[in-house]
């Protein structure tokens, strides 16, 4: 059975989509079955995986309005790894899913279609606590949360995890935090090694060893409709991905490990 882990942070230019891109084409990479959930309007992931976000004739916006199922709008994207696009049309969905009766659940119940053929499904999330966002952190088992280690991050993960919690007791007990990602990091500055002693103080099991670096390949790599994975491999931005994903591997290793035997059976 797959994992679904939301990227999910209110705030803007944290790195979201350039971690659930990157992220993606690193677990491919190490030869997991991956699904990315373009779920930004902006479809700024959609277009990393070299699409034409304004020639798409299926998108997530179809799926979740009901106008056509799951599989028949999911494509493989050159780094091989799946992808359901988006484009500006989402905001159709985002209005219009108010007005469902069951209108928090209405991914979680598309991608139960597919979930079992995944390794993990990972979920690009707009920069902001709206129906889609709901939608995503229904659906998801775990919701990772890149941070950059500035003035308000902390204010604004305090906001996230408020609204996480509000979630889990109405719609989703089971959701998780998988893990907070400082990105965007310089361990030159003194703000941003106060920030990461204050996550670490707070936080000390959820902070991901791995940080991503502030790096000029990564900011290359989207104009090149690329992975930084297939862009420059030899990086230190791809490194630091991988290195994630190796992380998210192991906890996922660890925490099977650590079930019981019964447990595992029964799931």
């Amino acid at each position: 059975m797959g994992k679904i882990i939301a990227i999910a942070n209110q705030k803007g230019g944290v790195g979201k989509t350039t971690t659930t891109v990157n992220l993606a084409a690193a677990l491919a990479k190490m030869g997991r079955k991956v699904l990315l959930v373009d779920l930004d309007p902006q479809g700024n992931a959609s277009m990393a995986c070299r699409m034409d976000r304004d020639n798409l004739s299926l998108t997530c916006n179809e799926v979740l309005l009901g106008e056509t199922n799951i599989r028949s709008a999911i494509v493989l994207t050159p780094e091989n790894f799946n992808l359901l696009p988006s484009n500006a049309d989402l905001t159709e969905a985002e209005i219009r899913l108010v007005q469902f009766d069951q209108r928090e659940i209405q991914l979680r119940q598309h991608l139960s279609i597919v979930k079992s053929e995944y390794d993990y499904v990972l979920i690009d999330c707009p920069p902001s606590l709206n129906m889609l966002t709901a939608n995503a952190l229904v659906a998801a088992d775990s919701v990772l949360i890149p941070i950059q280690c500035e003035y308000y991050a902390l204010e604004g993960l305090s906001s996230l995890l408020d609204t996480i919690e509000q979630l889990k007791k109405a719609a989703n007990p089971y959701l998780k935090i998988e893990g907070l990602l400082r990105t965007m990091f310089d361990n030159r500055s003194r703000l941003t090694q106060d920030i990461s002693a204050q996550l670490h103080e707070h936080f000390p099991s959820l902070v991901y060893r791995t940080a991503i670096p502030r790096n000029i390949r990564l900011a290359e790599a989207p104009s090149h409709a690329q992975s930084i994975i297939a862009y420059d491999i030899g990086c230190t931005g791809a490194a630091a991905y991988l290195a994630l994903a190796g992380e998210v591997l192991r906890r996922d290793q660890e925490l099977v490990a650590q079930t019981p035997l019964q447990n595992l059976i029964k799931s």
